[in-house]
Protein backbone atom coordinates (compact mmCIF):
# COMPACT_ATOMS: atom_id res chain seq x y z
CA UNK A 1 0.00 0.00 0.00
CA UNK A 2 3.16 1.97 0.00
CA UNK A 3 2.62 3.00 -3.25
CA UNK A 4 -0.36 5.50 -2.37
CA UNK A 5 2.77 7.76 -0.86
CA UNK A 6 4.17 8.06 -4.69
CA UNK A 7 0.92 8.79 -5.68
CA UNK A 8 -0.08 11.54 -3.63
CA UNK A 9 4.18 13.29 -4.88
CA UNK A 10 2.78 12.86 -8.36
CA UNK A 11 -1.30 14.02 -7.93
CA UNK A 12 -3.72 11.81 -6.51
CA UNK A 13 -6.25 13.30 -9.12
CA UNK A 14 -4.86 15.82 -11.87
CA UNK A 15 -4.79 16.20 -15.56
CA UNK A 16 -3.63 13.16 -16.27
CA UNK A 17 -6.13 11.26 -14.59
CA UNK A 18 -9.36 13.45 -16.20
CA UNK A 19 -7.85 12.82 -19.31
CA UNK A 20 -7.08 8.49 -18.00
CA UNK A 21 -10.93 8.60 -17.16
CA UNK A 22 -12.38 10.38 -20.05
CA UNK A 23 -10.05 8.34 -22.43
CA UNK A 24 -11.95 5.17 -20.45
CA UNK A 25 -15.28 6.53 -20.72
CA UNK A 26 -14.98 6.56 -24.58
CA UNK A 27 -13.94 3.25 -24.43
CA UNK A 28 -16.52 1.84 -22.87
CA UNK A 29 -19.22 3.76 -24.42
CA UNK A 30 -18.24 2.17 -28.17
CA UNK A 31 -17.55 -1.36 -26.20
CA UNK A 32 -20.58 -2.27 -23.84
CA UNK A 33 -23.28 -1.60 -26.54
CA UNK A 34 -21.90 -4.99 -28.55
CA UNK A 35 -22.98 -7.52 -25.88
CA UNK A 36 -26.79 -6.02 -26.74
CA UNK A 37 -26.39 -5.02 -30.13
CA UNK A 38 -28.02 -8.27 -31.42
CA UNK A 39 -31.29 -6.71 -29.61
CA UNK A 40 -31.87 -4.90 -32.81
CA UNK A 41 -29.32 -6.60 -35.56
CA UNK A 42 -31.09 -9.62 -34.44
CA UNK A 43 -34.64 -8.45 -34.23
CA UNK A 44 -37.26 -10.99 -35.27
CA UNK A 45 -39.79 -8.67 -36.96
CA UNK A 46 -43.34 -10.24 -37.17
CA UNK A 47 -43.60 -12.80 -40.53
CA UNK A 48 -45.73 -15.39 -42.34
CA UNK A 49 -45.16 -17.57 -45.30
CA UNK A 50 -44.48 -16.76 -48.94
CA UNK A 51 -47.70 -17.20 -50.62
CA UNK A 52 -48.27 -16.62 -54.28
CA UNK A 53 -51.65 -15.76 -54.61
CA UNK A 54 -50.87 -12.76 -52.39
CA UNK A 55 -47.34 -12.04 -52.76
CA UNK A 56 -46.51 -13.21 -56.30
CA UNK A 57 -47.19 -9.65 -58.16
CA UNK A 58 -47.14 -11.96 -62.00
CA UNK A 59 -50.34 -13.52 -60.61
CA UNK A 60 -53.50 -12.42 -62.22
CA UNK A 61 -56.17 -14.61 -60.63
CA UNK A 62 -59.98 -12.31 -61.02
CA UNK A 63 -60.35 -13.56 -57.13
CA UNK A 64 -57.11 -12.06 -55.96
CA UNK A 65 -58.01 -8.61 -57.62
CA UNK A 66 -61.56 -8.83 -56.17
CA UNK A 67 -60.70 -9.54 -52.77
CA UNK A 68 -58.62 -7.91 -50.38
CA UNK A 69 -55.61 -8.54 -48.60
CA UNK A 70 -57.45 -9.49 -45.30
CA UNK A 71 -59.63 -12.19 -47.18
CA UNK A 72 -56.13 -13.14 -49.30
CA UNK A 73 -54.32 -14.04 -46.16
CA UNK A 74 -57.56 -15.88 -44.38
CA UNK A 75 -57.50 -18.19 -47.37
CA UNK A 76 -53.61 -18.71 -47.62
CA UNK A 77 -52.40 -18.61 -43.69
CA UNK A 78 -53.81 -21.06 -40.97
CA UNK A 79 -54.79 -19.56 -37.34
CA UNK A 80 -52.71 -20.67 -34.78
CA UNK A 81 -53.80 -21.73 -30.70
CA UNK A 82 -54.62 -17.50 -30.17
CA UNK A 83 -56.60 -17.35 -33.21
CA UNK A 84 -53.41 -15.33 -34.74
CA UNK A 85 -52.09 -15.75 -38.18
CA UNK A 86 -49.47 -18.53 -38.16
CA UNK A 87 -45.76 -17.96 -38.87
CA UNK A 88 -44.41 -21.09 -39.61
CA UNK A 89 -47.08 -22.83 -41.95
CA UNK A 90 -49.60 -22.18 -44.74
CA UNK A 91 -52.39 -23.88 -46.66
CA UNK A 92 -51.07 -26.26 -49.15
CA UNK A 93 -54.15 -25.05 -51.55
CA UNK A 94 -56.41 -22.06 -51.10
CA UNK A 95 -58.99 -22.58 -48.84
CA UNK A 96 -61.93 -20.67 -50.66
CA UNK A 97 -64.48 -22.24 -48.49
CA UNK A 98 -63.51 -20.39 -45.54
CA UNK A 99 -65.06 -17.25 -47.21
CA UNK A 100 -68.38 -18.58 -46.48
CA UNK A 101 -67.22 -19.18 -42.90
CA UNK A 102 -67.70 -16.81 -40.33
CA UNK A 103 -64.19 -15.17 -38.07
CA UNK A 104 -64.57 -17.88 -35.30
CA UNK A 105 -63.22 -20.62 -37.79
CA UNK A 106 -59.97 -21.27 -35.76
CA UNK A 107 -58.33 -24.26 -37.64
CA UNK A 108 -57.85 -26.71 -40.10
CA UNK A 109 -56.96 -30.42 -40.44
CA UNK A 110 -53.22 -30.76 -40.52
CA UNK A 111 -53.08 -32.41 -43.84
CA UNK A 112 -54.18 -28.59 -45.52
CA UNK A 113 -51.04 -27.00 -44.39
CA UNK A 114 -47.42 -27.40 -45.16
CA UNK A 115 -44.05 -25.61 -44.12
CA UNK A 116 -43.26 -22.28 -45.34
CA UNK A 117 -41.25 -24.48 -48.70
CA UNK A 118 -41.07 -20.92 -50.39
CA UNK A 119 -39.51 -18.80 -47.74
CA UNK A 120 -41.33 -15.84 -45.68
CA UNK A 121 -42.61 -12.33 -45.59
CA UNK A 122 -41.50 -9.92 -43.07
CA UNK A 123 -43.15 -6.74 -41.51
CA UNK A 124 -40.44 -4.22 -42.34
CA UNK A 125 -41.77 -0.97 -40.92
CA UNK A 126 -39.43 -0.92 -37.99
CA UNK A 127 -36.03 -2.62 -39.10
CA UNK A 128 -35.55 -2.75 -42.76
CA UNK A 129 -33.15 -5.92 -42.58
CA UNK A 130 -32.05 -8.22 -39.93
CA UNK A 131 -29.46 -11.25 -39.47
CA UNK A 132 -32.97 -13.07 -39.09
CA UNK A 133 -34.71 -12.30 -42.18
CA UNK A 134 -31.42 -12.16 -44.40
CA UNK A 135 -30.63 -15.79 -43.30
CA UNK A 136 -34.20 -16.37 -42.40
CA UNK A 137 -33.89 -17.38 -38.62
CA UNK A 138 -37.37 -18.03 -37.85
CA UNK A 139 -39.10 -21.10 -37.74
CA UNK A 140 -37.60 -24.80 -37.28
CA UNK A 141 -34.37 -22.41 -37.93
CA UNK A 142 -35.16 -20.16 -34.91
CA UNK A 143 -32.82 -21.96 -32.70
CA UNK A 144 -30.10 -20.70 -35.10
CA UNK A 145 -30.86 -17.04 -33.42
CA UNK A 146 -30.06 -18.40 -30.12
CA UNK A 147 -26.76 -19.56 -31.12
CA UNK A 148 -25.25 -16.05 -32.57
CA UNK A 149 -26.07 -15.00 -29.09
CA UNK A 150 -23.98 -17.91 -27.24
CA UNK A 151 -21.25 -17.47 -29.58
CA UNK A 152 -21.12 -13.91 -28.03
CA UNK A 153 -21.32 -15.44 -24.89
CA UNK A 154 -18.95 -18.15 -24.83
CA UNK A 155 -16.26 -15.79 -26.59
CA UNK A 156 -16.75 -13.45 -23.42
CA UNK A 157 -16.22 -16.77 -21.22
CA UNK A 158 -13.41 -17.79 -22.39
CA UNK A 159 -11.90 -14.24 -22.90
CA UNK A 160 -12.50 -13.93 -19.48
CA UNK A 161 -10.84 -16.59 -18.40
CA UNK A 162 -7.47 -16.02 -20.52
CA UNK A 163 -7.39 -12.22 -19.76
CA UNK A 164 -6.43 -12.29 -16.02
CA UNK A 165 -3.11 -14.33 -16.26
CA UNK A 166 -2.25 -12.40 -19.24
CA UNK A 167 -3.13 -8.90 -17.30
CA UNK A 168 -0.65 -9.77 -14.37
CA UNK A 169 1.74 -10.89 -16.65
CA UNK A 170 2.36 -8.78 -19.87
CA UNK A 171 0.19 -5.42 -18.46
CA UNK A 172 -2.87 -3.83 -18.33
CA UNK A 173 -2.07 -1.69 -21.14
CA UNK A 174 -0.78 -4.37 -23.84
CA UNK A 175 -3.77 -6.87 -23.29
CA UNK A 176 -5.83 -3.68 -23.78
CA UNK A 177 -4.18 -2.45 -27.19
CA UNK A 178 -4.44 -6.02 -28.63
CA UNK A 179 -8.14 -6.54 -27.47
CA UNK A 180 -8.87 -3.10 -29.01
CA UNK A 181 -7.51 -4.81 -32.00
CA UNK A 182 -9.10 -7.75 -32.53
CA UNK A 183 -12.78 -6.17 -31.41
CA UNK A 184 -12.05 -2.98 -34.43
CA UNK A 185 -11.36 -6.01 -36.92
CA UNK A 186 -13.77 -8.85 -36.20
CA UNK A 187 -17.05 -6.25 -35.40
CA UNK A 188 -16.02 -4.43 -38.42
CA UNK A 189 -16.19 -7.75 -40.54
CA UNK A 190 -18.99 -8.89 -39.04
CA UNK A 191 -21.08 -6.04 -40.94
CA UNK A 192 -19.40 -8.25 -43.98
CA UNK A 193 -20.12 -11.40 -43.14
CA UNK A 194 -21.66 -13.44 -45.88
CA UNK A 195 -23.13 -16.50 -44.60
CA UNK A 196 -24.30 -17.48 -40.66
CA UNK A 197 -21.14 -19.59 -40.12
CA UNK A 198 -18.66 -16.82 -40.28
CA UNK A 199 -20.58 -14.27 -38.67
CA UNK A 200 -21.21 -16.68 -35.39
CA UNK A 201 -17.40 -17.29 -35.82
CA UNK A 202 -16.66 -13.42 -36.15
CA UNK A 203 -18.69 -12.78 -32.97
CA UNK A 204 -17.35 -15.30 -30.91
CA UNK A 205 -14.00 -13.52 -31.66
CA UNK A 206 -15.00 -10.67 -30.93
CA UNK A 207 -16.78 -11.68 -27.37
CA UNK A 208 -13.43 -12.95 -26.39
CA UNK A 209 -11.79 -9.34 -26.51
CA UNK A 210 -14.99 -8.08 -24.21
CA UNK A 211 -13.62 -8.83 -21.05
CA UNK A 212 -9.92 -8.03 -21.56
CA UNK A 213 -11.09 -4.31 -23.15
CA UNK A 214 -13.28 -3.60 -19.75
CA UNK A 215 -11.31 -5.22 -17.05
CA UNK A 216 -7.66 -3.47 -17.98
CA UNK A 217 -9.59 0.05 -19.44
CA UNK A 218 -11.40 0.07 -15.55
CA UNK A 219 -7.70 -1.05 -13.72
CA UNK A 220 -5.98 1.47 -15.77
CA UNK A 221 -7.80 3.76 -14.08
CA UNK A 222 -8.47 2.77 -10.86
CA UNK A 223 -4.67 1.71 -10.31
CA UNK A 224 -3.79 5.46 -10.66
CA UNK A 225 -6.08 7.21 -8.57
CA UNK A 226 -6.03 7.89 -5.03
CA UNK A 227 -8.45 5.79 -2.72
CA UNK A 228 -10.33 8.87 -1.83
CA UNK A 229 -11.38 9.15 -5.63
CA UNK A 230 -12.18 5.71 -6.13
CA UNK A 231 -16.12 5.85 -5.28
CA UNK A 232 -15.83 8.55 -8.48
CA UNK A 233 -14.20 6.53 -10.26
CA UNK A 234 -16.41 3.47 -10.17
CA UNK A 235 -19.39 5.24 -12.04
CA UNK A 236 -17.24 5.70 -15.03
CA UNK A 237 -18.54 1.94 -16.27
CA UNK A 238 -22.23 1.97 -15.54
CA UNK A 239 -22.62 5.55 -16.84
CA UNK A 240 -20.57 4.86 -19.81
CA UNK A 241 -22.70 1.50 -20.37
CA UNK A 242 -26.11 3.56 -20.14
CA UNK A 243 -24.67 6.54 -22.66
CA UNK A 244 -23.63 3.79 -25.32
CA UNK A 245 -27.07 2.16 -25.02
CA UNK A 246 -28.78 5.20 -25.46
CA UNK A 247 -26.65 5.66 -28.32
CA UNK A 248 -26.91 1.99 -29.52
CA UNK A 249 -31.28 2.88 -29.19
CA UNK A 250 -30.63 6.39 -31.10
CA UNK A 251 -28.60 4.60 -34.18
CA UNK A 252 -31.01 1.39 -34.63
CA UNK A 253 -33.74 3.92 -35.51
CA UNK A 254 -31.35 5.69 -38.17
CA UNK A 255 -30.11 2.77 -39.21
CA UNK A 256 -32.73 0.19 -40.02
CA UNK A 257 -29.86 -2.33 -42.06
CA UNK A 258 -28.33 -4.61 -39.76
CA UNK A 259 -25.18 -4.06 -42.00
CA UNK A 260 -25.21 -0.34 -41.23
CA UNK A 261 -26.01 -0.37 -38.11
CA UNK A 262 -23.13 -2.84 -37.23
CA UNK A 263 -20.76 -1.13 -39.06
CA UNK A 264 -21.83 2.16 -37.60
CA UNK A 265 -20.79 0.74 -34.19
CA UNK A 266 -17.76 -0.93 -34.86
CA UNK A 267 -15.51 1.54 -37.07
CA UNK A 268 -14.68 4.37 -34.13
CA UNK A 269 -13.07 1.49 -32.42
CA UNK A 270 -10.12 1.80 -34.62
CA UNK A 271 -9.96 6.10 -33.51
CA UNK A 272 -9.60 4.79 -29.81
CA UNK A 273 -7.17 1.90 -30.78
CA UNK A 274 -4.69 4.68 -32.00
CA UNK A 275 -5.67 7.53 -29.02
CA UNK A 276 -3.78 4.33 -26.58
CA UNK A 277 -0.40 5.31 -28.08
CA UNK A 278 -0.48 8.30 -25.47
CA UNK A 279 -2.22 6.06 -22.56
CA UNK A 280 0.06 5.01 -19.36
CA UNK A 281 0.73 1.90 -18.21
CA UNK A 282 0.02 1.10 -14.42
CA UNK A 283 2.79 2.04 -12.18
CA UNK A 284 1.46 0.35 -9.55
CA UNK A 285 1.11 -2.98 -11.81
CA UNK A 286 4.97 -2.28 -12.88
CA UNK A 287 6.57 -1.77 -9.25
CA UNK A 288 5.05 -4.58 -8.04
CA UNK A 289 5.63 -6.93 -10.88
CA UNK A 290 9.65 -6.03 -10.51
CA UNK A 291 9.81 -3.42 -12.78
CA UNK A 292 10.75 -0.53 -10.95
CA UNK A 293 12.50 1.26 -13.70
CA UNK A 294 9.61 1.53 -16.06
CA UNK A 295 7.04 2.66 -13.12
CA UNK A 296 9.44 5.41 -12.03
CA UNK A 297 9.31 6.91 -15.42
CA UNK A 298 5.59 6.76 -15.81
CA UNK A 299 5.51 8.21 -12.52
CA UNK A 300 7.39 11.19 -13.53
CA UNK A 301 5.70 11.54 -17.33
CA UNK A 302 1.97 12.00 -14.69
CA UNK A 303 4.12 14.38 -12.45
CA UNK A 304 4.73 16.65 -15.42
CA UNK A 305 1.18 16.37 -17.16
CA UNK A 306 -0.37 17.06 -13.12
CA UNK A 307 1.84 20.18 -13.09
CA UNK A 308 3.70 18.80 -10.37
CA UNK A 309 7.53 19.25 -12.08
CA UNK A 310 9.28 19.64 -9.00
CA UNK A 311 7.89 16.63 -7.18
CA UNK A 312 8.84 14.23 -10.53
CA UNK A 313 12.50 15.09 -10.60
CA UNK A 314 12.56 14.50 -6.91
CA UNK A 315 11.56 11.30 -7.77
CA UNK A 316 14.56 8.65 -7.99
CA UNK A 317 14.95 5.01 -7.78
CA UNK A 318 16.38 5.19 -4.56
CA UNK A 319 12.96 6.77 -2.87
CA UNK A 320 10.89 4.13 -5.09
CA UNK A 321 12.88 1.38 -4.00
CA UNK A 322 12.72 2.49 -0.16
CA UNK A 323 8.77 3.73 -0.43
CA UNK A 324 8.66 0.23 -1.97
CA UNK A 325 10.68 -1.94 -0.26
CA UNK A 326 8.16 -4.73 1.24
CA UNK A 327 6.52 -5.11 -2.59
CA UNK A 328 9.47 -4.93 -3.97
CA UNK A 329 11.15 -8.06 -2.11
CA UNK A 330 7.78 -9.64 -2.62
CA UNK A 331 8.44 -9.40 -6.10
CA UNK A 332 11.32 -11.58 -5.92
CA UNK A 333 8.84 -14.31 -5.89
CA UNK A 334 6.21 -14.19 -8.78
CA UNK A 335 2.96 -14.43 -7.35
CA UNK A 336 0.87 -17.64 -9.19
CA UNK A 337 -2.88 -17.88 -9.19
CA UNK A 338 -2.62 -20.64 -6.39
CA UNK A 339 -2.13 -18.22 -4.20
CA UNK A 340 -5.59 -17.17 -4.82
CA UNK A 341 -6.86 -20.21 -2.96
CA UNK A 342 -3.67 -20.87 -1.18
CA UNK A 343 -3.78 -17.80 1.20
CA UNK A 344 -7.23 -18.52 3.79
CA UNK A 345 -8.15 -15.05 3.74
CA UNK A 346 -7.93 -14.27 0.19
CA UNK A 347 -9.87 -17.90 -0.49
CA UNK A 348 -12.43 -16.51 1.03
CA UNK A 349 -12.98 -13.37 -0.62
CA UNK A 350 -12.80 -15.18 -4.20
CA UNK A 351 -15.80 -17.61 -3.16
CA UNK A 352 -17.98 -15.01 -1.74
CA UNK A 353 -17.40 -12.91 -4.73
CA UNK A 354 -17.95 -15.10 -7.37
CA UNK A 355 -21.29 -16.38 -5.76
CA UNK A 356 -21.95 -12.75 -5.57
CA UNK A 357 -21.11 -12.23 -9.26
CA UNK A 358 -23.48 -15.41 -10.37
CA UNK A 359 -26.38 -13.72 -8.12
CA UNK A 360 -25.69 -10.64 -9.91
CA UNK A 361 -25.83 -11.89 -13.37
CA UNK A 362 -28.49 -14.16 -12.85
CA UNK A 363 -30.60 -11.13 -11.92
CA UNK A 364 -29.07 -8.16 -14.01
CA UNK A 365 -29.23 -9.95 -17.48
CA UNK A 366 -32.39 -11.85 -16.68
CA UNK A 367 -34.22 -8.60 -16.60
CA UNK A 368 -32.33 -7.06 -19.60
CA UNK A 369 -32.38 -9.52 -21.87
CA UNK A 370 -36.14 -9.79 -21.83
CA UNK A 371 -37.25 -6.78 -21.77
CA UNK A 372 -39.76 -7.18 -24.52
CA UNK A 373 -41.76 -9.12 -21.67
CA UNK A 374 -41.89 -6.17 -19.87
CA UNK A 375 -43.25 -3.82 -22.22
CA UNK A 376 -44.09 -3.88 -26.33
CA UNK A 377 -41.84 -0.52 -27.34
CA UNK A 378 -38.51 -2.41 -26.40
CA UNK A 379 -36.56 0.35 -28.05
CA UNK A 380 -38.45 3.45 -25.80
CA UNK A 381 -37.86 1.00 -22.93
CA UNK A 382 -34.25 0.94 -23.27
CA UNK A 383 -33.89 4.33 -24.02
CA UNK A 384 -36.16 5.31 -20.73
CA UNK A 385 -34.10 2.86 -18.31
CA UNK A 386 -30.45 4.09 -19.96
CA UNK A 387 -31.21 7.72 -19.12
CA UNK A 388 -32.60 6.55 -16.00
CA UNK A 389 -29.38 4.30 -14.79
CA UNK A 390 -26.88 7.54 -16.17
CA UNK A 391 -29.07 9.68 -13.98
CA UNK A 392 -28.74 7.82 -11.01
CA UNK A 393 -25.14 7.02 -11.26
CA UNK A 394 -24.09 11.03 -10.90
CA UNK A 395 -25.17 10.00 -7.09
CA UNK A 396 -23.34 6.65 -6.71
CA UNK A 397 -20.03 8.41 -5.55
CA UNK A 398 -21.85 9.75 -2.76
CA UNK A 399 -23.78 7.70 -1.79
CA UNK A 400 -20.77 4.84 -1.71
CA UNK A 401 -18.53 7.25 0.26
CA UNK A 402 -21.62 8.19 2.70
CA UNK A 403 -22.76 4.60 3.23
CA UNK A 404 -19.82 2.56 2.57
CA UNK A 405 -19.76 -0.43 0.39
CA UNK A 406 -21.53 -2.60 2.07
CA UNK A 407 -24.56 -1.20 3.03
CA UNK A 408 -25.01 0.77 -0.27
CA UNK A 409 -24.43 -3.22 -1.93
CA UNK A 410 -27.22 -4.23 0.46
CA UNK A 411 -29.80 -1.52 0.25
CA UNK A 412 -29.88 -0.74 -3.59
CA UNK A 413 -29.97 -4.92 -4.77
CA UNK A 414 -32.68 -4.96 -2.10
CA UNK A 415 -34.69 -2.09 -3.85
CA UNK A 416 -33.56 -4.02 -7.29
CA UNK A 417 -35.48 -7.03 -6.03
CA UNK A 418 -38.18 -5.06 -5.08
CA UNK A 419 -38.49 -3.52 -8.01
CA UNK A 420 -38.46 -6.10 -9.86
CA UNK A 421 -41.02 -8.54 -7.58
CA UNK A 422 -43.34 -5.30 -7.93
CA UNK A 423 -43.06 -5.01 -11.76
CA UNK A 424 -44.32 -8.65 -12.18
CA UNK A 425 -47.28 -8.24 -10.05
CA UNK A 426 -48.19 -4.46 -11.79
CA UNK A 427 -51.13 -5.11 -13.99
CA UNK A 428 -50.94 -5.14 -17.84
CA UNK A 429 -53.27 -2.31 -18.38
CA UNK A 430 -50.95 0.15 -15.75
CA UNK A 431 -48.47 0.38 -18.15
CA UNK A 432 -47.26 3.68 -16.82
CA UNK A 433 -46.57 2.67 -13.30
CA UNK A 434 -45.12 -0.94 -14.75
CA UNK A 435 -42.30 1.03 -16.78
CA UNK A 436 -41.77 3.14 -13.88
CA UNK A 437 -41.48 0.52 -11.96
CA UNK A 438 -38.98 -1.17 -14.53
CA UNK A 439 -37.14 2.05 -14.95
CA UNK A 440 -36.41 2.34 -11.34
CA UNK A 441 -34.99 -1.50 -11.57
CA UNK A 442 -33.09 -0.46 -13.96
CA UNK A 443 -31.13 2.34 -12.36
CA UNK A 444 -30.66 0.55 -9.37
CA UNK A 445 -28.96 -1.81 -11.59
CA UNK A 446 -26.34 1.05 -12.49
CA UNK A 447 -25.57 2.21 -9.00
CA UNK A 448 -25.44 -1.80 -7.63
CA UNK A 449 -23.03 -2.59 -10.93
CA UNK A 450 -20.92 0.44 -9.91
CA UNK A 451 -19.97 -0.57 -5.95
CA UNK A 452 -19.77 -4.11 -6.92
CA UNK A 453 -16.82 -3.00 -9.21
CA UNK A 454 -15.84 -0.80 -6.65
CA UNK A 455 -15.77 -2.90 -4.08
CA UNK A 456 -14.06 -5.62 -5.42
CA UNK A 457 -11.08 -4.04 -7.11
CA UNK A 458 -10.44 -2.78 -3.21
CA UNK A 459 -10.64 -6.19 -2.20
CA UNK A 460 -7.70 -7.64 -4.33
CA UNK A 461 -4.04 -7.23 -4.37
CA UNK A 462 -2.34 -5.49 -7.33
CA UNK A 463 0.08 -8.44 -7.85
CA UNK A 464 -3.20 -10.73 -8.63
CA UNK A 465 -6.00 -8.48 -9.22
CA UNK A 466 -6.75 -8.94 -13.05
CA UNK A 467 -6.35 -12.74 -12.76
CA UNK A 468 -8.64 -12.64 -9.43
CA UNK A 469 -11.04 -10.77 -11.32
CA UNK A 470 -11.08 -13.31 -14.30
CA UNK A 471 -12.02 -16.36 -11.88
CA UNK A 472 -14.74 -14.11 -10.41
CA UNK A 473 -15.97 -13.21 -13.96
CA UNK A 474 -16.03 -16.41 -14.80
CA UNK A 475 -18.53 -17.71 -12.58
CA UNK A 476 -20.23 -14.39 -13.50
CA UNK A 477 -20.54 -15.49 -17.06
CA UNK A 478 -22.10 -18.88 -16.05
CA UNK A 479 -24.52 -16.45 -14.03
CA UNK A 480 -24.75 -14.91 -18.20
CA UNK A 481 -25.44 -18.34 -19.36
CA UNK A 482 -27.96 -19.67 -16.92
CA UNK A 483 -30.34 -16.60 -17.06
CA UNK A 484 -32.10 -16.79 -20.03
CA UNK A 485 -32.77 -20.76 -19.34
CA UNK A 486 -34.98 -19.25 -16.38
CA UNK A 487 -37.53 -17.71 -19.07
CA UNK A 488 -38.21 -21.51 -19.66
CA UNK A 489 -40.06 -21.53 -16.00
CA UNK A 490 -42.60 -18.84 -17.84
CA UNK A 491 -44.14 -22.09 -19.18
CA UNK A 492 -45.32 -23.07 -15.91
CA UNK A 493 -45.91 -19.34 -14.73
CA UNK A 494 -45.46 -16.25 -16.50
CA UNK A 495 -44.56 -14.61 -12.83
CA UNK A 496 -41.81 -17.40 -11.86
CA UNK A 497 -39.19 -16.33 -13.87
CA UNK A 498 -38.84 -12.97 -12.49
CA UNK A 499 -39.44 -13.97 -9.07
CA UNK A 500 -35.95 -15.67 -9.23
CA UNK A 501 -34.77 -12.50 -10.76
CA UNK A 502 -36.00 -10.06 -7.93
CA UNK A 503 -35.26 -12.80 -5.35
CA UNK A 504 -31.41 -13.37 -6.44
CA UNK A 505 -31.12 -9.21 -6.02
CA UNK A 506 -32.52 -9.61 -3.03
CA UNK A 507 -30.22 -12.60 -1.61
CA UNK A 508 -26.80 -10.45 -3.18
CA UNK A 509 -27.62 -7.53 -1.11
CA UNK A 510 -27.28 -9.59 2.09
CA UNK A 511 -24.30 -12.01 0.94
CA UNK A 512 -21.88 -8.89 0.35
CA UNK A 513 -21.77 -8.88 4.65
CA UNK A 514 -19.45 -12.49 4.14
CA UNK A 515 -17.47 -9.42 2.64
CA UNK A 516 -15.12 -6.90 4.55
CA UNK A 517 -15.42 -3.30 4.33
CA UNK A 518 -13.07 -1.27 2.32
CA UNK A 519 -14.55 2.49 2.76
CA UNK A 520 -11.48 4.89 2.87
CA UNK A 521 -8.92 1.81 2.80
CA UNK A 522 -6.04 2.65 0.02
CA UNK A 523 -5.96 -0.54 -2.71
CA UNK A 524 -3.80 -3.43 -1.69
CA UNK A 525 -0.45 -4.05 -3.34
CA UNK A 526 0.77 -7.14 -2.75
CA UNK A 527 -1.02 -10.40 -0.73
CA UNK A 528 1.00 -9.38 2.24
CA UNK A 529 -0.86 -6.22 2.19
CA UNK A 530 -4.49 -8.28 2.76
CA UNK A 531 -3.13 -10.39 5.65
CA UNK A 532 -1.80 -6.80 7.54
CA UNK A 533 -4.87 -5.19 7.04
CA UNK A 534 -6.71 -8.37 8.31
CA UNK A 535 -4.11 -8.62 11.42
CA UNK A 536 -4.45 -5.39 12.32
CA UNK A 537 -7.89 -5.07 12.21
CA UNK A 538 -8.12 -7.81 14.72
CA UNK A 539 -5.54 -6.20 16.97
CA UNK A 540 -6.56 -2.82 17.19
CA UNK A 541 -10.65 -4.76 18.31
CA UNK A 542 -8.63 -6.36 20.83
CA UNK A 543 -6.77 -3.17 22.20
CA UNK A 544 -9.72 -0.65 21.65
CA UNK A 545 -10.89 0.08 25.22
CA UNK A 546 -14.56 0.28 24.48
CA UNK A 547 -15.05 -3.18 23.69
CA UNK A 548 -12.74 -4.08 26.55
CA UNK A 549 -14.79 -7.14 28.56
CA UNK A 550 -13.72 -6.92 32.43
CA UNK A 551 -14.84 -8.62 36.08
CA UNK A 552 -17.30 -5.13 36.77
Amino acid sequence: MAFQELLNQVGSLGRFQILQMAFVFLINVSVVPHSTIENFTAAIPSHRCWVPILDNVTVSDNHSRILNQDKLLKISIPLDSHLRLDKCRRFAQPQWHLLDLNDTFSSVTEADTEPCVDGWVYDRSNFHSTTVTEWDLVCESQVLNSVTKFSFMIGAFIGGIVNGPLSDRFGRKFVLKCALLQMAITETCVGFASNFFIYCSLRFLAGMTFEPILVNSNLLMFEWTSHKFLAMMSVIAPCAGSFGSMILAGLAFQFQNWHHLQLAMSVPIFFFLILTRWLSESARWLIVTNKPQKGLKELRKVAHMNGMKNSGDNLTMEVVRTSMKRELEAAKARPSPRDLFHTPILRKRICAMSFMRILFMLSIFGMSLHLQHLSSNIMLLQFVVSASSLLFSVIGPYVFNRMGRRITQMVVMTLRGICILTAVFVPQEMQILRITVVTLAGAFSALSFGVNRLHTNELLPTTLRATAIGVIGMFGNSGFFLAPLFMILASYSPNLPWIFYGGFSILNGFTVFLLPETKNQPLPDCIHDIGNDWEESRQEMKEDPTIKVTRF
